[in-house]
């Protein structure tokens, strides 16, 4: 078949389980979430020997300790997987809720009920896991799902989906509610986003050039989950010791993902004296510092290793134990440099100042402003979701973590006794 026919067969099958998905009842997904949780754990060999492929070939092409990372399975993983799914399974059901009633002067009652969206086509990479919690929160919402994995994982993603559609049609609903896209080919991709009247909604996770090309060709809304590139600053008024905790866990806990830190701003005001102990932190976390002439200059001083930065590494997602450092002016100065750098995903205030605080939290366009925090707080599950299908740093139809609610949509059903318009 051609890519256009490939697709066009995907679409039309998810498009179907989202009729049947849509109108299953709570209990009936619950059930589904329970197998496919159970079927990945059934399927662990047969997923780590798929994974094992990926890896070796990802070692081969000289893939990122921090990427291999994100791409490795091991049994903890697929318990892990699992466990999530399961998770997914116990959170609150959307569906059906009513967010509002209004009662009108000529007598109707108007309600506002949550529905699914549709058919949503999430287009991702490097972590398998992904396939399956995604996977999870489409089917838990009433969506149906086409998974369009890496190149890097796609073994790995072809073992879990198995695995999941044995799950839902064991459970009794279609296993066409989670489909993997079974190839790489941007042919085939381009061809999916053409089908508006089959697809309702692309997610896309990943860089630049992948969220570029979704952009291009994509027919169907799209929410954007873009690359993170994360912001740290150390306010004049910081606490030190608190601000070289949360500059190495929002670096270094884990580099690989979107809400890790990837530059530190210091107020010039105390870089002489915030600059050694931040540096030092970082470095014993192993972490490779680029810096502007100022901090360079402050940190070589300090004895304290250090880089001369390119001027690309500002802006620079480096999912690595890499960091990018720069001395601002001011308070002012760290806006202009986020607003410039930035990308929407998350950024970091260290301030003893209410009021700078505030102003940051007000002023800073991101889905998740931290202050006194770290940037790898802003997640499905830290801030209460239960769990995400990513972070989207797009204004509509959601900001930052998308959890169940966010997969759905809203209907107005009117409740009368003879109304009619006059």
């Amino acid at each position: 078949m051609t890519p256009e026919e490939n697709a066009h067969t995907l679409a039309e099958a998810a498009h179907a389980a989202s009729t049947a998905l849509a109108r299953a009842g709570t209990l009936a997904k619950n059930a589904a979430l329970e197998g496919m949780a159970e079927a990945l754990l059934q399927s662990q060999s047969e997923i780590l020997a798929a994974n094992a492929e990926d890896l070796r070939a990802a070692e081969g092409a000289g893939m990122s300790r921090a990427m291999l990372d994100r791409l490795a399975l091991d049994p903890k993983r697929v318990a892990a997987m699992a466990a999530a799914v399961r998770e997914v399974a116990a959170l609150p059901d959307p569906v059906g809720e009513v967010t509002e009633v209004r009662q009108r002067p000529s007598g109707i009652t108007v309600e506002r009920v949550r529905i699914p969206l549709g058919t949503i086509l999430m287009i991702y990479e490097a972590r398998p896991n992904a396939t399956a919690e995604a996977a999870a929160l489409c089917v838990k919402s009433g969506n149906a799902a086409i998974l369009r994995g890496g190149k890097e994982a796609l073994r790995s993603n072809t073992a879990i989906a198995q695995a999941l559609g044995a799950g839902l049609a064991k459970a009794g609903l279609p296993a066409a509610a989670a489909q993997l896209v079974p190839s790489a080919d941007r042919e085939l991709l381009q061809a999916l986003l053409a089908l508006d009247s089959l697809i309702d909604l692309c997610i896309p996770r990943g860089g630049p050039a992948l969220i570029e090309f979704v952009r291009a060709h994509a027919k169907m809304p799209v929410v954007r989950h873009a690359q993170g590139v994360c912001h740290v600053y150390v306010h004049a008024d910081a606490e030190l010791e608190m601000a070289a905790r949360i500059a190495v866990n929002a670096k270094a806990q884990r580099p690989g993902v979107c809400n890790a830190a990837e530059c530190l701003l210091v107020d010039r005001d105390i870089a002489d004296r915030a600059l050694p102990v931040l540096g030092r932190a970082l470095h014993e976390a192993k972490v490779e510092l680029r810096c502007d002439p100022l901090s360079l200059a402050v940190l070589e001083r300090a004895g304290v290793p250090a880089k001369e930065a390119r001027p690309e590494d500002f802006g620079a997602e480096f999912l690595d134990l890499v960091m990018a450092v720069r001395v601002v002016k001011d308070f002012e100065g760290a806006l202009e440099h986020i607003a410039r750098y930035g990308t929407g995903h998350t950024e970091a205030i260290v301030t003893s100042d209410y009021a700078a605080a505030r102003r940051f939290a007000r002023e800073v366009v991101a889905s998740g402003v931290m202050v006194n925090a770290s940037t790898r707080l802003n997640d499905g599950g830290v801030l209460g979701l239960g769990a995400e299908i990513g972070i989207s740093t797009s204004r509509l139809h959601a900001y930052g973590p998308m959890g169940l609610r966010e997969l759905t949509t809203q209907k107005s059903v009117v409740l009368g006794d003879g109304q009619v318009r006059s």
